[in-house]
């Protein structure tokens, strides 16, 4: 049984918004939808004061809250873990961006192009998977991992701050590395169990 998920190295990030541009380019996503972000925040007194930056995404949790109270089904979750959004089964009710611990689900609720001249080229390759009236979301970039590829937020970290494996595999390098640096998850209290772990800085 494979359990993807991902670990985020905290000491390593420098919050340069790679894996958002990067989770952009490869999924279209439109203005305002942004399937990766990045929180910053600073912490300490002056003059001992650092800034911190926090990356999130969908949390792919073991036990998703928004799977369990999508009335048609749309959410779903694939044996690997893996949840998604069935965009032909959802119909924007929006339970799911409520029941998420971490607001990592967005409603496209009209097209809108980046550039007040229009849709370019580039958009108009992703328009079609991202219709309108429904709620959308990071699904681990499924169709490069079945291609034996990373995700693009993980391919793309110029500091090699994220790792992508099986969490149900000891021996793989995100289990070693949750182990060996005591990998913690956000918001463990609100009983998700999150497949995506930090590293603390």
């Amino acid at each position: 049984m494979v359990r993807y998920g991902i670990v985020i190295d905290l000491k390593r990030c420098i919050g340069c918004y790679g894996c958002l541009v990067a989770c952009k380019a490869e999924n279209f996503t439109p203005p305002g939808v942004f399937w990766a972000r990045v929180l910053k925040r600073e912490d300490g007194k002056y003059p001992s004061v650092r800034r911190l930056s926090l990356p999130l995404l969908c949390m792919h949790c073991a036990e998703p809250a928004c799977v369990e109270v999508c009335p048609t089904g749309a959410s779903t979750q694939r044996e690997d873990g893996i949840v998604f959004i069935d965009a032909e089964k959802c119909f924007g009710c929006r339970y799911c961006m409520m029941a998420c611990p971490y607001g990592s689900r967005f409603f496209h609720y009209r097209e809108r192009p980046y550039f007040p001249a229009g849709f370019t080229p580039y958009e108009e390759m992703g328009r079609q998977k991202h219709p309108t009236g429904v709620v959308e979301k990071c699904d681990l970039c499924r169709e490069r991992i079945e291609k034996g590829l990373e995700p693009a937020c993980v391919a793309n970290c110029m500091t090699k701050a994220r790792y992508f494996g099986d969490l149900e595999d000891p021996a793989s390098e995100v289990s070693r590395l949750i182990r060996q640096r005591h990998g913690f998850q956000l918001r463990p209290e609100a009983g998700t169990d999150p497949s995506v772990y930090y590293l603390s800085p």
